[in-house]
């Protein structure tokens, strides 16, 4: 990562910020495994926005990239995001292009799409939270945002895309 390898988390910050969002930074040791950071942020697993790029091939020529969010304690279903996208593969986003597109290091990929080539996807259930946990584009930080205001800035598009 480059000098503003804090970008990302500047971004964040003035955009949540300058929509009136209601959150809460929490500092904490870095760590980017969501289950880890569950637990030094102190609250359930469930309630973590948990990050994923995922790589979809539509067609001969197309590769599309997703950004999808689920629950902490849930399992992304790679089919159910191939089939959203009428693609004919799926697999996790390479580490490299999954940082440019996300513009933040793996373990801090925010829910948030600021790359047009990165669709961004959350599972519905996300919704029954009322704030979602996730790092702020630093391993050292994480932001409590109030699940409205995550819908209203973010816009993601709302799709069953967890598995049991």
């Amino acid at each position: 990562m480059s000098g503003d390898e804090h970008a990302a988390y500047e971004r964040l910050i003035a955009d949540m910020d300058a929509a009136g969002a209601r959150y809460r930074l929490i500092e904490h040791a870095p760590e980017g495994r969501t289950d880890e950071v569950s637990a030094l942020r102190g609250h359930d697993p469930a309630q973590a926005a948990k990050c994923l790029i995922v790589m979809v091939k539509v067609g001969k020529k197309q590769t599309r990239h997703v950004l999808a969010v689920v629950p902490g304690d849930a399992r992304l279903d790679l089919q159910a995001v191939k089939a959203l996208l009428e693609g004919t593969y799926v697999a996790f986003a390479a580490k490299e292009k999954a940082e440019e597109l996300a513009g933040s290091v793996s373990g801090t990929v925010l829910p948030f799409s600021y790359d047009p080539r990165l669709e961004l996807v959350a599972d519905p259930s996300l919704l029954d939270q009322p704030e979602l946990y996730f790092n702020a584009g630093r391993l050292d930080r994480s932001v409590a945002l109030v699940t409205d205001d995550y819908v209203r800035l973010a816009e993601p598009r709302l799709a069953s895309i967890t598995s049991s």
